[in-house]
């Protein structure tokens, strides 16, 4: 795209740069770039190595799959399991031919039976079956697995198949000596979850929950509440209207769901991209399933009825058509072509919304009515010179590669091109990220009272990102720093429900990443500018609260006051919003409109701050907010530095398990030094404390671990709320604390109070989407004796 760039004309480039959002302004720009263009042979080289399937490196190879085949069976043969099941993955996702996938599948499955995942390697044996049904070995190793999980019944048919195929006298004998091997099964049912998948239904809108979309002169369209609503109550659900996975969880993550990938993941049988946790999400996607449908009846005359039967139910695939829909949103991109591995995020996730309006018929094939068909609001004209030509170059590629790839009757022309740059914008404000919460380390493991592990980590949670999707009505919500609703998702589904109690005619809002807590209101104001292009007027950035003051404030150099002192962005960014909320209208006699909360708090760190000034209110930078004593804050911010810089070289020793006492030491002289700096309810030295309990935990101190990680949750609580999901997500490193320790009582109230969180912002599905918790709740409850 660069080079592409740097040959345009400077006066073309100023055209673009300089495009309103008007139509005939971009008509205009767009056409004038296309046509210089296309008139490029550079631009014709570089879109036709994305755009030309015998150009891409995503198709299939024979060659390679035979290659990573043959570098499995070495690793299988050294007893590497994990190695040799990587490699059968990888060749899998290559191959093409039947003979060699059924081969795959079936060496896949003895790597997963070694490696103790029976129910993932009889998937594998399925799918062997289904492309091969005369594949002996696969019916032996299906009847062993199905022993193993005691399916007697199903075992006992998979050897009598086995048998059958079987050639040779001494084989038959073997497999005769296995079925009488084979425990009675007269009373034992096969499972019939054998082969299925743990799913999440999207839960249902309570009767009573009436919502609205109005439009205000301040933020455009949004949703209230047409009914007083309770907390917590499910207000929205939605399913997206198109998505795409994240490319850093491409390897991780099933490209259709977007749950992690089990063990057996399933590939693309025409492309080498993808992969999916089930059949069932491959075929959602679009994808057909890799199959042999001969004459079971003729091939197996000879064997009874109810094997016959059985020999069907195992290889045939028509059950999984039959209960799936199908959304096809991966189809278009299923041509081995370059482009969908190698645009951004958006740019793919454009072409899925192009291609889903093409095939139902809804959009013409110049696009000319796609803008209206969405109904989306956008934010071109407010982008900068750079991203409007970055937009331009982009909707000129993907309207090209759409059209030489998958879609030749799409027309390359102005119209197609603009109306894709309006789409690139609107994607910019209106995608959602949708996002997974990990533990720490593989999985989450309960460690029983008392048993520490020098080398395990405190379990903790992190925020992932693994995909991007567009929900029409989700796009509705408006944004606030203190929202009252909260939104998760269920596999692709998004959910949306309340923090709070919301009356009637109030706006529902939820956060679009920034909260009051998490930063300031001056990070947060010029993030949602750069981002989504609006001036941030909510509750949390136009009203005074204490975490704003405190959150990278420094302390009073009167130890004995507990007052904030600002450096110069922080008090300019405080002052104006103290000013704009004293101009407007009050609708009552005390000038600042806040809680008796949230008025104790502020009064605590800034009392000054609540004396009605004459005129307008100018906070002084270095000057502490309640006593008035003057701070050198930029020799302060200097020391500061210093203190993290030595704490996160710190923290590398502990990630590369290089923890020790000495280690332990460094910490605790760094946020020693925090502490006489930074107020006592910085953020920073929250994140500090978080640092030292996992040093203290790592080198067999709990005590320290302990007092350290409350003591982080302590200044979370004044920045968030007592009740905010960050709590919870902290009291979930606290409970494994208190867990290693031994201090069982104290982990059971623990594990009930994140239980109270998470059960307010995820209801019922807390347990769904948080595996660990149940573990958790075990673990605690066996420790007092519940």
């Amino acid at each position: 795209m660069e080079t592409l760039k740097s040959l345009i004309p400077e006066h073309l480039l100023q055209t673009v740069k300089s495009s309103s959002s008007s139509v005939d302004d971009l008509l205009s720009s767009s056409s004038s770039l296309l046509r210089f263009l296309l008139g490029l042979p550079q631009f014709h080289q570089a879109v036709s190595e994305l755009a030309d399937p015998d150009l891409g490196c995503c198709g299939k190879s024979h060659e390679s799959s035979l290659d990573l085949k043959r570098q499995g069976n070495l690793c299988f043969r050294s007893r590497s399991f994990d190695d040799a099941l990587r490699f059968y993955s990888k060749a899998l996702r290559v191959a093409r031919d039947n003979t060699l996938l059924a081969s795959l599948f079936l060496n896949r499955a003895n790597a997963l039976h070694n490696l103790g995942l029976l129910q993932e390697s009889l998937r594998d044996c399925h799918r062997a079956l289904r492309i091969d049904p005369f594949y002996s070995k696969a019916w032996f190793r299906r009847g062993k697995l199905n022993t193993l999980l005691g399916n007697y019944k199903d075992a006992f048919r998979d050897i009598t198949v086995s048998i059958s195929l079987e050639s040779s006298p001494a084989g038959k004998k073997q497999l005769q000596n296995e079925l009488l091997a084979i425990p009675d099964f007269q009373n034992k049912q096969t499972s019939e979850n054998t082969l299925c998948y743990a799913t999440a239904d999207l839960p249902n809108v309570q009767s009573e929950v009436k919502l609205r979309c109005v439009s205000t002169k301040e933020k455009g369209r949004g949703m209230v509440s047409e009914s007083d609503i309770e907390q917590p109550s499910v207000i929205h659900v939605e399913e997206p209207f198109c998505v795409v996975i994240s490319k850093s969880c491409r390897e991780t993550h099933c490209h259709f769901c977007l749950n992690e990938l089990p063990a057996d993941s399933v590939p693309c049988p025409s492309c080498s991209v993808p992969v999916y946790c089930s059949e069932s999400c491959q075929i959602q996607s679009g994808g057909m399933l890799s199959t042999n449908e001969m004459d079971k009846n003729q091939s197996f005359q000879n064997l009874p009825d109810d094997i016959v039967e059985h020999i069907k139910g195992v290889t045939s695939a028509v059950r999984y058509y039959s209960e799936t829909e199908c959304v096809q949103e991966h189809q278009h991109e299923c041509r081995g072509a370059n482009w969908p591995a190698v645009l951004p995020s958006d740019a793919v996730l454009a072409g899925r919304v192009i291609m889903k309006l093409i095939n139902q018929g809804e959009t013409a094939m110049d696009l000319s009515n796609l803008h209206e068909k969405l109904d989306l609001s956008h934010s071109y004209s407010k982008m900068s010179p750079e991203n409007k030509l970055e937009l331009h170059l982009l909707s000129i590629v993907l309207i090209w590669c759409l059209n030489k790839s998958c879609c030749p009757d799409l027309s390359v022309c102005e119209a197609s091109v603009s109306q894709t740059i309006i789409l690139l914008s609107q994607i910019k404000v209106n995608s959602m990220a949708i996002v997974r919460m990990k533990s720490s380390g593989v999985s989450f493991k309960c460690i029983p009272a008392g048993n520490v592990s020098a080398k395990e980590p405190i379990q903790s949670l992190e925020q992932i990102r693994v995909g991007q999707a567009l929900y029409k009505i989700g796009s509705l919500f408006n944004h606030s720093c203190k929202p009252n609703i909260h939104l998760y998702f269920l596999s692709r589904g998004l959910v949306m429900r309340t923090t709070e109690f919301v009356p009637l005619g109030c706006p529902l809002e939820l956060s679009y990443g920034p909260e009051v807590g998490k930063w300031d209101c001056k990070d947060r104001i010029r993030f949602l500018e750069e981002e989504y292009f609006f001036h941030c007027r909510c509750c949390g950035c136009s009203q005074m609260n204490i975490s704003d003051l405190v959150i990278n404030g420094y302390c009073c150099v009167n130890s004995s006051c507990t007052g904030v002192v600002l450096d110069s962005s922080v008090a300019a960014c405080e002052s104006e919003k103290l000013n704009h909320f004293l101009a407007a209208p009050k609708s009552l006699d005390h000038h600042f409109l806040v809680s008796e909360k949230v008025y104790a708090g502020v009064s605590e760190v800034a009392s000054s701050l609540l004396i009605k000034p004459s005129g307008s209110l100018h906070i002084k930078a270095d000057k502490c907010l309640k006593c008035g004593s003057r701070c050198e804050v930029e020799n302060s911010h200097v020391e500061v530095n210093k203190a993290w810089n030595h704490l996160r070289r710190v923290e590398e020793l502990m990630n590369s398990g290089r923890a020790n006492i000495s280690v332990l030491s460094d910490c605790l002289r760094s946020i020693a030094v925090l502490r006489t700096l930074l107020h006592m309810y910085n953020k920073d030295i929250a994140d500090a404390e978080d640092k030292v309990a996992q040093a203290c935990y790592l080198a067999g101190e709990m005590k320290g671990a302990r007092e350290h990680c409350e003591a982080s949750i302590k200044i979370l609580k004044r920045l968030y709320g007592d009740e905010h999901v960050v709590i919870g997500n902290e009291l979930v490193k606290l409970a494994s604390i208190q867990l290693a320790s031994g201090d069982s009582s104290g982990a059971w109230e623990t594990t009930k109070r994140l239980s109270q969180i998470f059960s307010k912002y995820y209801g019922s599905h807390a347990e769904t989407l948080f595996s660990y918790l149940s573990c958790l709740k075990l673990e605690a409850a066996k420790a007092v004796n519940l």
